[in-house]
Order: structure tokens, then sequence, then C-alpha cells
């Protein structure tokens, strides 16, 4: 009977020990498989990590190459013929692509009519890539240069800016959209309704301030003002020459002397007959009849005796 129980126990105790191993290894196995399924993760991870890394450096970069310049020039050229040369420039601007947005002619005035001549006004808008071409071109018609101006301005963060509000402004949208759609009441679709109209005017007032970049980045615009060569006036020295200059001013005063007085006379003609004569013989009338009044005083005074 105690040989029975003892090896009751003894089975007891082997197969405790046997449970006991089998669980720490299936824990040691356990442990195993989830480190095996947890490199992999990790590995993913990392990839995963550096495949964005590589992207975003590829968007910085391809945005650094598009990036959003405004550029204009104004120019102001002498040329031979005004004419001639706004068709050369308006020629260069359509065969590069652009166009023509204002012309404006106005004539210099000059006491010799052959010396009228026009100054015109151009304004072009080309492709921002043939801007130094169309600049260079220009440049060659001139025979004078008196001014150049050229300004580049850098937009491209505020274009950045404007897409990841326009952005952010799409998505607000849409989440009103679902809200709208779960709304019971008639004041909360109202009120929901409201801000979707905020936010829609606020997406279009974006979207125009972006195409108003992409307009004027994607076009250049050149100002050029055609002029033609200031004639140079040359003057002779000498004393022959002062003497006519001389004679050229005191004959000048004299006719100025004369039509002075001419002219002087012909307004005060009026003047003198509806002024002056009248008072004149007013003043000489009332003289007169002092005159006699004072003489027969006189008289009266000393009475001639026979």
């Amino acid at each position: 009977m105690k040989s029975l129980s003892t090896v009751l126990l003894g089975l007891v105790l082997v197969l405790s020990g046997c449970s006991r191993f089998g669980s720490e290894q299936q824990e040691r196995l356990a442990s195993t498989a989830q480190k095996a399924v947890a490199e992999p993760a990790i590995q993913a991870r990392s990839a995963k990590d550096y495949s964005f890394d590589q992207t975003e450096k590829a968007l910085s970069t391809e945005a650094a190459l598009d990036r959003k310049i405004i550029r204009d020039a104004n120019l102001t050229i002498e040329v031979a013929s005004t004419t001639d040369a706004q068709q050369r420039i308006t020629s260069i601007a359509e065969t590069l692509g652009g166009f023509v947005v204002t012309s404006e002619a106005k004539q210099r005035q000059d006491a010799e009519p052959a010396k009228r001549t026009l100054d015109i006004k151009l304004m072009i808008r080309v492709p921002s890539a043939q801007f130094n071409s169309a600049l260079e071109q220009i440049e060659k018609l001139a025979t004078n240069l008196p001014e150049r101006n050229v300004t580049g301005q850098d937009v491209t963060e505020e274009f950045i800016d404007l897409e990841a509000r326009i952005k952010t402004q799409k998505a607000l949208e849409l989440q009103f959209l679902d809200i709208m759609k779960q709304a019971r009441k008639v004041d909360d679709a109202l009120e929901v309704q409201r801000q979707i109209a905020d936010v829609r005017t606020e997406i279009e007032k974006l979207e125009g301030r972006k195409r108003f970049l992409e307009s004027k980045s994607s076009l250049s615009t050149i100002t050029v003002n055609i002029h033609t060569p200031t004639p140079i006036v040359v003057t002779a020295s000498g004393f022959t020459h002062t003497i006519r200059e001389a004679l050229s001013d005191s004959i000048d005063v004299a006719t100025g002397i004369v039509l002075f007085v001419i002219r002087f006379a012909i307004v005060m003609t009026p003047v003198f007959v509806l002024l002056i004569l009248p008072a004149a013989l007013i003043a000489l009338y009332f003289r007169r009849r002092a005159r006699r009044i004072r003489l027969a005083r006189a008289l009266a005074a000393n009475p001639i005796s026979d």
C-alpha cells in the first residue's frame, strides 16, 4: 500500500515537472514568434519612413525647381522710327507666345511740323521662360537705351500657403456637408448652411489669389517706351553771332512795345468814350457854372455907377 502511494506521488511530480517545462517552452516559443513578427514590422516601418523621407525630399526639390517668380521690366528705347519699332516689338511678343496688352501713342509737339513725331508706349506679356529672350531682342532694336529696369518677386511661399489653406477649407466644407446631412432641426441646418457659405466664399477668394499669382508668374510683363532721339541744337559763337542776337532782341523789344501800345489803345478806347469823356464834360460844366456864379456875385456886390 505504501509502495503504491509512493509510485503515485512520483507520477504526480513527473507530470507537474513536464507541465512546467512545457509551459516554459511555450513561453519561449511565443516570445520567439513575437520577435519574428516584430522584426519584419520594424523593417517595414523603417522602410516606409525612408520612402516617405525620400518622397518629401523629391517634392521639396520639385518645388524648388518650379518656383513662382513674377518678373517685370520697364524699358525706354530710342529708335529712328517709332511705328516700325512698335510693329517689330509686337511681332517679337507674338513669336514668343505672348501678346500686346496696351498700346498708347502721343504726338511730340514741335514748332516745325516735320519734326513732330509719335512717342509710343507698349505693354506686352510673354511666357516667363521667354522673358530674357524678349528683352534681348527688344534691346537690339534701340539705337540708345536711356532707361532699363528689371524686377523679380518670388511668391512661391505665398503660393504654397494658398494651396494648403485651400485644402484645409475644402476639408472643412466636407465636414460641414456631413453635419448638414445629419441635421434634424431647421435652425441647425440653417446655421450649418451659413457656415458652408462662409467657407465657400473663403475658398473662392483664395483660389482667385492663386490664379492671379499663377497668371503673373507664368506670363511676364514688359513695358516699352519708344521715343525718337532728341535733336541736339548746336549754337554758333562769335562776335557776328552776338550782334545778330542783339539786333534780333532789339527788334523783338520794339515789336513788343508797338504791340503793347496798340493793344492798350484798343482796350482803353471804350473806357475813354464811356467813362472818362462823360466825366470830363460834367466836370467842365460844373466848373463854368461855378465861374458864372462867382462873377454874378461879384457884380452884385460892386454895381456899376453911372
